[in-house]
């Protein structure tokens, strides 16, 4: 998931970066309307999340400019203007939701979820995996990391389509045995630790930034550093 911030808050701003990489997105930040405007005209984001008030541009300016452009991405709309009639303004100006400062960043990414769920079709299913610089595409079957292609095994390549799509989350040993190897019970062997050691040994070894982590007693997550 890809996501633009555009947020004059500087502090707000690195908060909610940080926090977003944390469960696996990608994120840009704008501190300004006009430099957030040429970023998402120019890039192609899964989610907006803007500010109502912003300099040289007032966010609500942002999102009428891309709207008539055709852009049609999902913005949530962040404001500390909380009143009805805030909110109503926000959206009819082309905002698909409006969350009210302060608020808890759990809302903001659910929220983020469902916009991005939302914008996606149930008759076209995701076939395209990222995280950081790490792709996956289920057509092609090719996995690249900074464009160098990584040869896996067909069961490498499931384990870590299935961590792809929970990028940013806690895997379980229980869910992999289940989803990876249709096992529903658990054979007492390190089938597992195995396949994963071999895959992070393709994924991560050759690069800077390790992206597949163990968490120690409860399983595994992909997620950016």
């Amino acid at each position: 998931m890809r996501v633009l911030i555009i947020e004059d808050d500087e502090q707000l701003a690195a908060y909610l970066t940080k926090a977003l990489r944390e469960v696996g997105a990608t994120v840009d930040h704008a501190a300004d309307g006009r430099d957030g405007l040429l970023l998402a005209a120019a890039n192609d984001y899964d989610v907006l999340v803007i500010d109502r008030m912003l300099p040289s541009l007032d966010g609500l300016g942002v999102l009428r400019t891309l709207r008539a452009s055709d852009n049609r991405t999902p913005v949530l709309i962040l404001s500390a203007l909380g009143e009805v009639d805030d909110r109503v303004e926000g959206l009819r100006a082309g905002g698909d939701d409006y969350l009210v400062k302060p608020f808890a960043f759990s809302e903001l990414h659910a929220r983020i979820e469902a916009l991005q769920r939302r914008a996606v079709p149930e008759d076209q299913p995701q076939t395209h995996f990222q995280v950081g610089d790490l792709e996956l595409d289920l057509l092609t079957r090719e996995v690249t990391r900074a464009g160098k292609k990584i040869p896996l095994q067909p069961r490498e390549f499931r384990l870590l389509e299935y961590l792809m799509r929970h990028a940013g989350q806690v895997v379980t040993r229980t869910m992999l045995l289940e989803h990876v190897w249709d096992y529903h019970f658990d054979p007492q062997t390190n089938v597992i630790d195995v396949h994963v050691s071999r895959l992070r040994g393709k994924i991560d070894r050759d690069f800077d930034e390790p992206l597949l982590q163990t968490v120690r007693g409860a399983g595994y997550v992909i997620r950016e550093p």
